[in-house]
């Protein structure tokens, strides 16, 4: 049975390399200047929109030591509350919560390491936040000491998200964000919730409004150009500071009819924390992200997000990490 669950999940992960972006907590889409509705708010005007998102996502740490890998299956359950302003902006407050369902270890904060009893250093297998998640996406610690990089059954985490998210016009857009992880425990781990916080930058040069498939050229390519800036810090259930590390990264976004991708890449400046015995290092990472509206309602996304890790030490490996994921979002 576990290898069943484990082949649609590595199905799911390659299809995020076809679909691409994390719905849940990107922030952005085309451009990202966009608040997590679909049509602009007039000034004064409120929405309120339930929503559901299921997930399911993978992540392999290439560059470690048996190639640790995590799976996982959210449901997320929350609401966007959305406020229109002048100037065609808005500010928005999301929050969602729900199960993960574990396969392999835990999503954990990036770049994370285990200090055993005789003080070795062993990595965690994992994720990103959101990753972003995402991610959000981009969404600490360590969920267990097997290696071996399978997918054994784990147990069912909780998960939350909380964002607010400040657009004062259609080219910057202002977040902040609380992602909590409670892990249930098992015989091989820690009991307790887990944290991570992060705040992001993003501004726009153009209007984003690029669609190939209407005809729009390489004149058009500066309108869906843009910019972000995002540090994420992390804890573990002890309470460990486990370090942060902050994305300033280049941006593309575009339609090619309905479908939306984005494009995002450059250095992340990682800057562990002391426990971990590694030093501070400048990696390199993107991230390609796609939506599809099935419905007004429904939309498709998935996202991969590579990242290149430039210096080893001990517990953890020079070379590629990967997070990829794919689902489904319903609001209402």
């Amino acid at each position: 049975m576990n290898s069943i669950f484990s082949r649609v999940l590595q199905g799911g992960a390659v299809a995020g390399l076809l679909l691409g972006g994390d719905l849940a907590s990107q922030p952005v889409r085309a451009h990202g200047s966009h608040g997590g509705g679909g049509e602009q708010l007039q000034p004064g005007e409120f929405k309120l929109s339930p929503i559901i998102t299921l997930e399911g996502h993978g992540g392999f740490e290439n560059n470690l030591e048996n190639r640790p890998q995590h799976y996982a299956i959210d449901g997320m359950f929350g609401m966007v509350m959305e406020w229109g302003l002048e100037n065609e902006g808005s500010f928005a407050i999301e929050a969602s919560f729900g199960p993960a369902f574990v396969w392999g270890e835990s999503e954990h904060f990036y770049g994370a390491v285990h200090v055993d009893e005789h003080g070795d250093h062993d990595d965690h297998a994992g994720h990103d936040d959101h990753d972003d998640h995402d991610d959000h996406d981009d969404h600490d610690d360590h969920a267990g000491h097997d290696h071996s990089g399978g997918t054994k059954w784990k147990r069912t985490d909780i998960k939350g998200f909380l964002q607010a998210r400040y657009q004062p016009n259609d080219r910057l857009s202002i977040s902040a964000k609380w992602m909590p992880y409670f892990e249930i425990g098992s015989a091989e781990s820690n009991v307790g919730m887990k944290n991570e916080v992060g705040a992001t930058v993003v501004y726009a040069f153009g209007d984003g409004d690029v669609n190939f498939a209407l005809g729009d050229g390489l004149e058009s390519v500066i309108d869906g150009v843009f910019v972000s800036v995002e540090n994420r810090t992390g804890w573990d259930t002890e309470g460990t500071y486990l370090g942060n590390y902050t994305d300033t990264w280049l941006g593309f976004g575009f339609f090619v009819d309905q479908l939306n991708v984005t494009l995002t890449g450059g250095p992340r400046f990682y800057s562990p924390g002391s426990y971990s015995g590694l030093s501070q290092r400048t990696d390199w990472g993107g991230e390609l992200g796609m939506e599809y509206p099935l419905a007004e309602s429904v939309v498709l996304f998935a996202h991969w997000k590579p990242i290149y890790s430039t210096a080893g030490g001990e517990g953890w490996g020079k070379g590629w990490s990967h997070h990829v994921g794919t689902g489904v979002s319903f609001s209402f």
